[in-house]
C-alpha cells in the first residue's frame, strides 16, 4: 500500500499543471461552500434571534384553537387561572426553561382625542417580558428614560401610529376595547415610548401592563391569552417542545378547562384529545412567517453542496479519464511484467482520492483563515427593525468533516470507472497503442 501511495504521488507530480488546476478547482469549491455555510449560518442565527428575543420567545403555549383564530384575537379562548397555574408548574419543573411571560392579547381603538386608528395590544408583566424577550427594550426609539420600561397607566406605541397620529412620549391617549361580553370600555394612558415594529413597517403592536389590560377588558379573573417561553439553550427547542407537549396534554386531560376551536398550525401539539379543548405548544417557527427565510437558507446550503459534489465528481473523473488515456502503454507495460489488475485499480483510485483529499485539506485551511479574518473585520448588515448587526461567521467541526467526507467519497466514485478501465486493459493491445 505504501508503494502504491508513493507511485500515485509521483504520477500526480508528473502532470503538475493538470493536478494543480484540478486541486485548485476543488479548493475553491470547498472555500465557497464553507464560507457560505459560515456566513449564512451566522445570518440565520441572528435573524432567528431578532424574532425570538424581541417578540415571540422560543416557544408559546395557547388554548387549542387560539392560533388558528389569532387574527381576531379571540378573548373566549383565553386560558383560565387554573390552567395557567398548572402550565406554570410544568415550566418551573423544566430545567431547560430560562424564563416565561404571561400575555393578554387584544384588539382596540387608539385615539389621540382627534384621530382614531386600530391597534393590537399585548398586556405584559414588564419584568417577566424582558426576561423572556431581552431585546424588547432595544426596540424603543428616541431618548430612553431611566427606570422601568413600562409602568401601570402607560403604553408603548408602534412607530407607525406615532408618526401617523403625531403622538410622542408623554402624550395622553385613550384605548377603547370590547370585552368578551360585547360591552365597550375605554381607558386613558400616558405614552411611555415609541417602538420599532418587529413585524415590518406596517406593524401596529403596542404594549400595556397586564393589569391594565385586564382592567380595560373588565376581566373578573386573571386570564391569559398566551405564555411565551425562553430556553436556556435555543438548540433544545425541539426536545423541550416534545416534552412540554406531552406534559401539557396530561394537564389538560386532568380537566384543566375547556374551550372551542380547530386544529393548530405546523409544529403544534394538541392536548385533551379525548374530548374538549386543551393546550397547544408552538415553536417560534410555527408562529412566524419569517421561518420561511430560515428554511430558504437551509435549502440554499443544500443546493450549494450539490453543486460542490457535481464539480468534484466531474473534475476528478475528467482528470482520471485523461490520465488513463495518456498512459495506455504504461499500463500495458506494468500489466505485462506481472502487476495484478487489483493493484492497477488501487493505483488509479489512490490518485483520484489524493486529488480530492488534497483539495479538501487546502480548501479547509483557506476557509478557516478567511472565517477568522471575517470575524476580525466585522461584517455588518441591516436586518429588520434593529440597527446594523454584526455577523459572526463560524463553521462547526461537523460541517467541516461532512464536507471533507463528501469530497473524498465523490473523488473515490469519480475514479472508479477510469480505474476499472485501466485494470481491465489487455497488455498486448495496450503495448501496441499509439
Amino acid at each position: 500500500m505504501r508503494n502504491i501511495l508513493k507511485i500515485a504521488v509521483r504520477n500526480l507530480a508528473r502532470f503538475g499543471r493538470r493536478t494543480l488546476l484540478t486541486s485548485s478547482l476543488i479548493t475553491l469549491d470547498i472555500v465557497g461552500v464553507l464560507l457560505f455555510i459560515a456566513v449564512a449560518g451566522s445570518f440565520k442565527t441572528i435573524m432567528i434571534g431578532q424574532f425570538t428575543d424581541s417578540m415571540l420567545g422560543h416557544l408559546e403555549v395557547h388554548r387549542k384553537g387560539y392560533v388558528a383564530s389569532i387574527d381576531s384575537l379571540p378573548l373566549n379562548l383565553n386560558m383560565q387561572p387554573t390552567m395557567v397555574g398548572k402550565v406554570e408548574q410544568a415550566l418551573k419543573a423544566t430545567d431547560a426553561v430560562d424564563a416565561y411571560s404571561e400575555r393578554i392579547k387584544l384588539g382596540a381603538m387608539f385615539s389621540n382625542f382627534t384621530e382614531t386608528t386600530s391597534i393590537r395590544i399585548s398586556g405584559i408583566d414588564p419584568a417577566k417580558e424582558i426576561a423572556t424577550v431581552p431585546l424588547l427594550p432595544g426596540r424603543v426609539i428616541g431618548d430612553k428614560r431611566a427606570g422601568a420600561l413600562l409602568n401601570p397607566g402607560e403604553i408603548l406605541i408602534p412607530e407607525l401610529i406615532a408618526r401617523g397620529l403625531k403622538v410622542k412620549a408623554g402624550d395622553t391617549v385613550v384605548l377603547v376595547a370590547t370585552n368578551r361580553d360585547g360591552s365597550v370600555n375605554g381607558k386613558t394612558f400616558s405614552v411611555a415610548g415609541v417602538m420599532q415594529s418587529a413585524s415590518g413597517p406596517g406593524g401596529k403592536d403596542g404594549y400595556i401592563s397586564i393589569d391594565d389590560a385586564r382592567a380595560l377588558l373588565r376581566m373578573k379573573e386573571a386570564e391569559v391569552s398566551e405564555i411565551a417561553i425562553r430556553l436556556k439553550n435555543p438548540a433544545q427547542i425541539e426536545a423541550v417542545y416534545a416534552q412540554l407537549s406531552k406534559e401539557l396534554s396530561a394537564i389538560a386531560g386532568a380537566g384543566a378547562g375547556a374551550g372551542a376551536g380547530t386544529g393548530s398550525a405546523d409544529k403544534s401539539a394538541s392536548a385533551g384529545k379525548g374530548g374538549g379543548s386543551g393546550l397547544e405548544v408552538h415553536t417560534w417557527a410555527a408562529l412566524s412567517p419569517f421561518s420561511n427565510i430560515a428554511n430558504m437558507i437551509d435549502l440554499l446550503a443544500v443546493f450549494i453542496k450539490i453543486m460542490m459534489v457535481s464539480i468534484v465528481l466531474i473534475s476528478v473523473m475528467n482528470v482520471m479519464m485523461m490520465a488513463v488515456y495518456e498512459r495506455v502503454r504504461e499500463i500495458g507495460t506494468i500489466s505485462a511484467i506481472g502487476t495484478p489488475p487489483r493493484r492497477i485499480l488501487a493505483l488509479f483510485i489512490t490518485e483520484g482520492l489524493l486529488l480530492g483529499l488534497g483539495g479538501a485539506a487546502l480548501g479547509t485551511l483557506i476557509s478557516l483563515a478567511a472565517i477568522y479574518a471575517l470575524n476580525i473585520w466585522k461584517i455588518t448588515v441591516k436586518f429588520g427593525m434593529q440597527q446594523a448587526i454584526v455577523l459572526s461567521p463560524a463553521v462547526s467541526a461537523r460541517d467541516v468533516v461532512i464536507i471533507a467526507a463528501l469530497v473524498a467519497v465523490m473523488a473515490l466514485l469519480a475514479s472508479l470507472q477510469p480505474a476499472w478501465k485501466a485494470s481491465r486493459m489487455d497488455p498486448v493491445t495496450a503495448l501496441g497503442h499509439v
